[in-house]
């Protein structure tokens, strides 16, 4: 308890003044026996008289003899106490006076009715010139009086009424202001304030202080925040404006001082462009931060210059390995781990988009962590955690994913925690996150899924740039979950919400819809314009999906040695850039093309050699569903099983066929995916009724017609559908 009171203390002191509200509300949310002291010794103050207060004051420890106190004259509480009795004792009566008709009315203002109007106390205080004793000590009194006692109590971060903020901070106060909210916007936005009431508070600043730059930085983030992409650009500009001609820069070096933040602040307008989407204007901004860091031989702005360049190519679709190995060997060059670090980074994503094996790429990050925490560079060790975790579930390894994701949330941060704020709304933990969600997702625990959509939205409000994230998140959840289910009414409309966020994802989805709802034709059209953006872009997953899907609207018109060069294809692909979980994904395709074609035997080689563990160990719960499902129906197959009934069948596949059937109808189960849970018990009455098991059969037959009836829809042949 004493140490959370230590720690209230110094932000009361260094921050800007509190309403008695918000002051008590602090003080109960640390110590609430504490807080309650203190309510009634201003109710005894303000509803007593005037040697109340100067019994309060006689009645405090004396910091000069109190050891044993935390009022000793040596700590933060001693120093400030020192400092108030040296004030009080030098006011005359009339300023005592005031300052006890002060209290009163910050007392009597926070528990006024609004019909109350409050007239007598400020009529009190306006009136008190009358009892002022004119010597000419008073003189001086007044001046100190009218700045310190008779200013009007600005509102803090901490308001919640709507009342406009009254007047100026103190240097003090507004550098500490400046500097938490700074802090709470870069480590938890949440706890910083709303962007509105940030900006008013801003705008209070800048009107008594224009050139004021740290507050023009601060509504530079502020702006960010809401994508305000004028006030961001005006109030950056502002912010070195005021940089150079308040002569901070220049003090040390002189012109050297002035052309650091011209060449910093047109750096700084590429990013902001950069961010925006502003390809063509980030370039300009970058090559006038590149002219000039050159003038000046500048090598350390060069190499952010360079970073951001390749940057830029990047966004663009343009191959940038070649400027990003320039960047990273020049950082290293000029002792910048932190460009060097990131520059490997970069090689390493566009390394796994190129196929590289896993092992050089988990390598090339193992050696930038051991950089990482050298430096003790947490952000990039936290990005380092991210890009692994992504890595991993690119390849389809869902366990090291898995346990990457929560490596990083349980990680502690190396920055300094300020405020009690750990760094937690970054852009690694929002990847994290996400990816964490689509894997419980994808197991069907879509309870916990809610619980870290929930986190994410708490975290990241939909204003701050890293909300899309978890918005597309949220949305590919849902589609999935409804395409699962056979919603597909409730699935159409979320497409239009996804192309938003990303346009091909949006497109991909948008065909596997009509394709769901048998529009075949325009489904085909979309898939066909989808797969000649997506080679040219170098995006292969979305690639072997459009492969996938067109295969199977070629089974639709039993094209199935139509669709064989399509899925060999794709297993190349797959293979070539070593997506585990797409390769098992073809394969199950291939298996049932086999299986269409008449060669189940080859089949259900095919399935067991090179599909069932991966997707069984890694796979999604729907994944491990339909590969149980095809794998009982090959073995149907091979067993010489005939739905009429006729010829005998391998009893021993048989037994083993309704062995699979049933782990297939719990993981379909797990998913509500009723159509597959019909297709199961349609194929488990037939084997039950082949195998003369008729009360198993009657019990299948029922539960097949329960479901057909609940859907209301008819049901496509099985032996068409993977």
């Amino acid at each position: 308890m004493d140490r959370a009171l230590n720690k209230l203390i110094l932000p009361l002191q260094q921050g800007p003044d509190l309403s008695l509200g918000q002051f008590l509300k602090t003080v109960e949310e640390c110590c609430p026996q504490t807080a309650y002291a203190v309510k009634l010794k201003l109710h005894e103050m303000a509803n007593g008289e005037l040697k109340d207060m100067e019994y309060f004051f006689y009645d405090l420890p004396n910091p000069y003899i109190a050891f044993d106190s935390e009022a000793y004259k040596t700590s933060v509480v001693g120093l400030f106490m020192r400092h108030m009795f040296l004030a009080y004792d030098k006011l005359s009566f009339s300023q005592v006076y005031k300052l006890y008709k002060s209290l009163q009315q910050y007392y009597h203002s926070h528990y006024a009715k609004p019909s109350d109007g409050q007239v007598g106390l400020p009529a009190l205080v306006a009136d008190d010139s009358d009892m002022d004793l004119t010597n000419p000590e008073d003189a001086v009194g007044d001046r100190i009086d009218k700045e310190e006692l008779d200013t009007p109590l600005h509102e803090s971060e901490l308001r919640n009424d709507n009342a406009p903020s009254r007047g100026p901070l103190s240097q003090k106060q507004a550098e500490y202001f400046l500097a938490r909210q700074a802090y709470l916007l870069k480590n938890d936005e949440n706890k910083a304030l709303k962007p509105a009431a940030l900006q008013e508070e801003l705008n209070n600043m800048l009107k008594f202080n224009p050139d004021f730059a740290e507050a023009h930085y601060l509504n530079y983030l502020n702006s960010m925040r809401v994508q305000d992409i004028f006030l961001s650009a005006h109030s950056l500009l502002h912010y070195f404006d005021r940089l150079i001609l308040s002569g901070n820069e220049g003090k040390s070096n002189g012109d050297e001082g002035y052309g650091r933040s011209l060449r910093y602040a047109a750096l700084n307008l590429a990013s902001l462009h950069c961010r925006f989407g502003h390809y063509q204007q980030a370039d300009l901004a970058l090559q006038e931060a590149i002219r000039i860091a050159q003038e000046s031989n500048d090598h350390v702005c060069l190499q952010h210059c360079l970073s951001w360049l390749y940057t830029l190519e990047q966004t663009r679709g343009s191959d940038s390995t070649v400027l990003t190995e320039d960047s990273v060997k020049m950082a290293a060059h000029f002792c910048l781990p932190y460009l060097a670090s990131l520059g490997i980074q970069s090689l390493v994503q566009q390394g796994a988009t190129q196929g590289k094996t896993a092992h050089k790429l988990m390598d090339a990050l193992k050696d930038t962590d051991i950089l990482h925490w050298k430096h003790s560079l947490s952000e990039l060790i936290e990005i380092s955690l991210a890009q692994t975790t992504s890595i991993w579930r690119m390849y389809g390894k869902s366990t090291m994913a898995l346990q990457q994701a929560q490596l990083l949330l349980n990680m502690s941060s190396l920055e300094p925690v300020n405020f009690g704020v750990q760094q937690n709304n970054t852009e690694a933990f929002a990847v994290a996150l996400c990816h964490l969600a689509e894997l419980h997702a994808e197991q069907g625990l879509y309870g916990a899924v809610s619980e870290i959509l929930q986190h994410l939205k708490e975290q990241f409000p939909p204003h701050s740039q890293h909300a899309k994230l978890w918005m597309l998140c949220d949305l590919k959840i849902q589609f999935e979950r409804h395409m699962n289910e056979g919603k597909y009414h409730l699935a159409e409309p979320l497409v239009t919400a996804i192309s938003a966020l990303n346009k091909t994802e949006g497109l991909y989805r948008k065909a596997q819809v009509l394709k769901a709802l048998n529009r075949s034709t325009e489904a085909y059209s979309i898939l066909q314009r989808l797969q000649v953006h997506c080679e040219k872009t170098k995006c292969t997953e979305v690639v072997i999906r459009v492969m996938l899907s067109t295969a199977e609207l070629h089974w639709e018109s039993s094209g199935f040695s139509t669709a064989l060069p399509l899925l060999l294809q794709a297993l190349a692909l797959a293979r070539q850039h070593h997506l585990q979980s797409l390769a098992s994904e073809t394969i199950l395709h291939l298996a049932f093309t086999q299986l269409m074609l008449g060669v189940p035997e080859q089949a259900l080689c095919v399935l067991h050699e090179a599909c069932i563990e991966p997707v069984l160990a890694h796979g999604a719960v729907m994944d491990k569903g339909r590969a149980l499902l095809l794998t009982a129906r090959c073995q149907m197959a091979v067993a010489g099983f005939r739905p009429n009934g006729q010829g005998q069948a391998d009893l021993r596949l048989a037994v083993l066929a309704v062995d699979t059937l049933k782990e297939a109808a719990a993981y379909f189960f797990r998913l509500n995916c009723k159509e597959r849970l019909r297709d199961v018990h349609y194929l488990q009455a037939q084997l039950h009724r082949s195998l003369g098991q008729t009360s198993q059969c009657n019990k299948s037959a029922m539960l097949f017609r329960l479901l057909d009836q609940e859907l209301q829809s008819p049901a496509p042949p099985v032996s068409m559908r993977l």
